[in-house]
């Protein structure tokens, strides 16, 4: 069994000869290798033997199943097995989960995996037990510098721990205000400039067109939503293994109190929008939905889903609190990573950068917002071309700077706290003003479990 743990040392040369033999032989391979197959290499990590034509194994969630598929075809001659998991989403951790278990075995990583977390770098990137970080380093010559400079300012930052960069963003995910124009219209209603208006909005909807309504606190991801956007700090990540979490702020509270007053009035309903029963009670009555870039192909231009039609959804930038700059959350958005174990690193690494920035996939087939830049500005004059929209897009460019920094990438899953915590408290009529200490205390608790410092 290769030792992945431990990097290769190059044999001691004896005599001018060797010396200048071994200075020969360093300038001219890429690496060295020891007899246990394990090599130092140039990439910044332990490389196991390589092989160029060995077949690399690749995990997708169902969604990005397409990635693959436009891989196959513009690169028959890369053999590749793709595998469907859950993708770790919702935090269900199983990306993590997985990597132990081969950690321990010592065997059977696959070379590529995307998971829907921007939380698996601060795990991936780290050596554990004395075994060997699974992300292998991508910006240490495995991923060309002019692809990673490329990308959208601020994208990769979820991707880099010390430093360097341990993945890849598939797509960003900054929250908008999603509308539906032709219902503004036909109710007579202005777009809210705040969340104040948001609020009083929701209330109005509630009170003249029961049943329709103005967003959803059914997912996980709903504190990334009204939270982030809030400036609740809640997940404020700052260093390695520190974090500072506060949920009893004013800015806490004021989200808290929205939802619970559009909970109450039903106009945002404690029902995952990736459920047949929110298809069924809500298709044509969302007048708003705060929510990530991606709901453009995920929930509203898409059949199986709200399949809202031609020339009724609008975007509008994040909305702020009144008297304060706009900020937004950012939801999941993807991320690609390379096993530091693979044998076939070449072929991982052209598997991830087409993946994210080839229009073959990012421009023509992806359904949200491109991290890489290039592909982004193609996707933007793509959708809005097909004159799909209500609007321009340019809100959703515009979100991708407004992301607030508050709020970070730390090992613990807040969707799964939040899942675990405040939706059953949701569900059963809880006020989430009076369950924000709960919530707190959850956070806490997880990230003492990862090892953080809580302040």
């Amino acid at each position: 069994m290769v030792d992945n743990s431990t990097p290769g040392r190059p044999r001691r040369a004896l005599g001018a000869i060797a010396v200048g033999a071994l200075a020969l032989a360093l300038t001219m391979t890429a690496c060295n290798k020891d007899d246990s197959g394990t090599s130092s290499g140039s990439y910044g990590f332990p490389q196991t033997k390589q092989d160029d034509k060995a077949k690399i194994t690749v995990w997708v969630d169902s969604d990005r199943a397409g990635a693959a598929d436009a891989f196959k075809k513009a690169n028959a001659d890369v053999p590749i097995e793709v595998v469907s998991y859950d993708g770790s989403a919702n935090g269900s951790n199983s990306f993590r989960t997985k990597m132990q278990l081969f950690d321990r075995a010592g065997d059977g990583w696959p070379d590529v995996v995307f998971s829907t977390q921007n939380n698996d770098a601060a795990w991936a990137s780290q050596t554990t037990n004395g075994k060997q970080a699974f992300a292998a380093t991508l910006d240490q010559g495995l991923v060309p510098k002019t692809v990673l400079d490329n990308f959208t300012k601020g994208a990769l930052n979820p991707c880099t721990v010390g430093g360097k960069v341990y993945c890849l963003r598939n797509d960003l995910a900054q929250a908008v205000l999603w509308y539906n124009k032709t219902l503004l219209d036909q109710f007579g209603y202005q777009l809210p400039t705040s969340w104040q208006e948001y609020q009083a909005l929701g209330e109005k909807v509630a009170r003249e067109h029961p049943g329709y309504i103005v967003g959803t606190t059914g997912d996980p991801w709903t504190p990334e939503v009204f939270f982030w956007a809030s400036k609740c700090q809640a997940n404020d990540i700052t260093g390695s293994k520190t974090v500072k979490v506060n949920v009893e702020t004013t800015e806490c509270k004021r989200a808290a109190a929205l939802l619970d007053t559009l909970i109450k009035n039903g106009t945002t309903p404690n029902i995952s929008v990736f459920t047949p029963e929110f298809v069924q009670k809500y298709s044509g009555k969302v007048v708003m939905m705060p929510g990530p870039a991606w709901y453009a192909g995920a929930i509203f231009n898409n059949p199986q889903s709200l399949n809202v039609p031609k020339g009724q959804l609008g975007v509008a930038a994040p909305l702020p609190w009144q008297g304060e700059e706009a900020v937004t959350g950012n939801v999941g958005g993807g991320t690609w990573f390379i096993s530091s174990h693979s044998k076939n690193l070449k072929a991982a690494a052209k598997f991830v950068e087409f993946v994210t920035t080839a229009d073959d996939y990012q421009v023509n087939v992806a359904p949200g917002y491109p991290a890489y830049g290039p592909a982004g500005d193609k996707w933007i004059k793509k959708q809005e071309a097909s004159g799909y929209y209500a609007t321009d897009l340019q809100a959703v460019i515009k979100a991708g700077t407004q992301i607030w920094s508050g709020w970070g990438s730390g090992i613990f899953s807040q969707e799964a706290i939040w899942a675990k915590t405040m939706t059953p408290a949701v569900t059963s009529g809880k006020s989430l003003v009076d369950m924000l200490p709960q919530w707190g205390t959850a956070i806490k608790n997880q990230a003492q479990v990862d090892g953080y410092t809580v302040s």
